[in-house]
């Protein structure tokens, strides 16, 4: 099975995030698990805050990716497409808001749990934890905007 981030346009694949063109990012993989999405993510020593714990913002950094992807892949199911149709939907993060619930071990992998709160209009709200050995750590919202075709470098 192929993840969301696989269907991603070449063009639109370069997120340090998910971007399977971007060597040197996360290069998180999303799949649909029943009503939710799942990635799975192994920090590395890099990553680390305090030795022992896994660095804030790479928590955020997942969180804002898992959910721009359960975010076109929500809006592909609610137009009953499949993914590799065209026109393409990505979008972009409008709000992320990220709440640390306790510290997150480094260590163990990583799975992101995103669930579809709201899709209305352009706009896709996903709630997303992150678990450590099970273990909630930390829970965010990502409001994602369906990004514009003048969304391009110039």
């Amino acid at each position: 099975m192929q993840a969301f981030q696989d269907y991603y346009p070449e063009n639109l694949a370069h997120c340090y995030g998910c971007g399977r063109n971007n060597e040197h990012g996360h290069q998180i993989k999303t799949f649909w698990e029943g009503d939710e999405t799942v990635t799975h993510f192994q920090p590395r020593p890099e990553h680390t805050a305090i030795p022992g714990f896994v660095y804030g913002g790479l928590l955020a950094s997942l969180i804002d990716c898992h959910g721009t992807g359960t975010a076109a892949a929500a809006m592909y199911k609610a137009e009953n497409r499949s993914m590799d149709s065209l026109p393409a939907f990505r979008f972009v993060t409008g709000s992320l808001q990220v709440s640390y619930l306790k510290p997150t071990p480094l260590g163990p992998v990583l799975e992101i749990r995103g669930k579809v709160k709201e899709i209305k209009g352009r706009k896709v709200v996903v709630e997303a934890t992150v678990y450590a050995d099970g273990v909630a750590t930390a829970l965010g919202e990502v409001i994602a905007l369906q990004m514009p075709d003048t969304f391009v470098a110039g």
